[in-house]
């Protein structure tokens, strides 16, 4: 059983929701970002995402976007990010890490090294934005040498048919986004996710984790209830923003902590 199915199994033993953390690799420098990162689970977080730095991130708002571009201005590379999770892996080797982000740096990196390197740092899924099914042929075949869960992305455009053709080789979790457009910049409709997931759940065994808008306890109370995970993202990238680097580790334990409690 991978880390991800062990600990989707353990949330459903324990009957609660998980929490899934994403921020934003080597922001705002690579020290605090490996701090940050090594102090996630001890503040709540199931699973966590790190995003890999790109100059275009187009699917995500100004919040994430501005993180990358800190990042990439204080020296942050993909080899860099993958060194984070490695460095983690030193303490921790219970809590999934999923590397979220885009195809250019992926490809300019080469895939097969990519996936080899990640598997070797200990990272357990990847989710790549922009690159659709029918195009990851090689994607796919790279994941599953190297054990790597394609955690695949479903929106409230997709229909019952293309589901299956998105769930077709993905694994560990779906990542269903809740609010057509940008992160960090809407709330979702709660009724129109319900009906949504329900017919999901007619597609696919797969844990459904809810991502982007949101922001509050009350908000991953409301979604968790219909997922089985929820995603924070933009809420946790803000903090580290606005929080003075001395501070931002206890900031966002607290800030965690009531998500995750709020989770059940």
């Amino acid at each position: 059983m991978t880390r991800i199915q062990n600990t989707f199994e353990t949330l459903k033993s324990e009957n609660r929701k998980g929490l899934v953390t994403f921020i934003m690799g080597g922001d705002p420098d690579f020290e605090t970002s490996v701090e940050i990162l090594k102090s996630l689970p001890h503040a709540g977080a199931d699973l966590i995402e790190i995003g890999m730095p790109f100059s275009d991130p187009v699917a995500d708002g100004p919040v994430i976007q501005n993180a990358a571009i800190r990042a990439l201005e204080n020296g942050m590379t993909l080899k860099k990010t993958i060194e984070m999770v490695r460095l983690f892996r030193e303490d921790n080797t219970s809590t999934p890490i999923v590397l979220m982000g885009y195809s250019n740096p992926i490809h300019a990196y080469g895939e097969k090294q990519f996936f080899e390197d990640i598997a070797d740092a200990g990272a357990d899924g990847v989710i790549i934005v922009d690159t659709p099914p029918e195009e990851s042929a090689d994607l796919v075949a790279h994941a599953k040498d190297n054990h790597i869960d394609l955690v695949r992305l479903a929106t409230p455009t997709t229909d019952l048919d293309r589901i299956g053709i998105i769930t077709n080789n993905a694994s560990g979790f779906l990542y269903y986004v809740s609010i057509t457009g940008i992160t960090g910049t809407a709330s979702a409709n709660t009724e129109q996710v319900s009906a949504h997931i329900e017919q999901l759940r007619t597609k696919t065994d797969l844990p459904i984790a809810i991502g982007f808008g949101i922001k509050t306890p009350q908000d991953a109370k409301t979604m968790g209830a219909l997922g089985d995970a929820v995603v924070v993202g933009s809420a946790l990238v803000n903090t580290i923003k606005e929080t003075p680097k001395s501070e931002v580790v206890e900031t966002l334990h607290k800030q965690i902590v009531a998500l995750s409690n709020a989770l059940g």
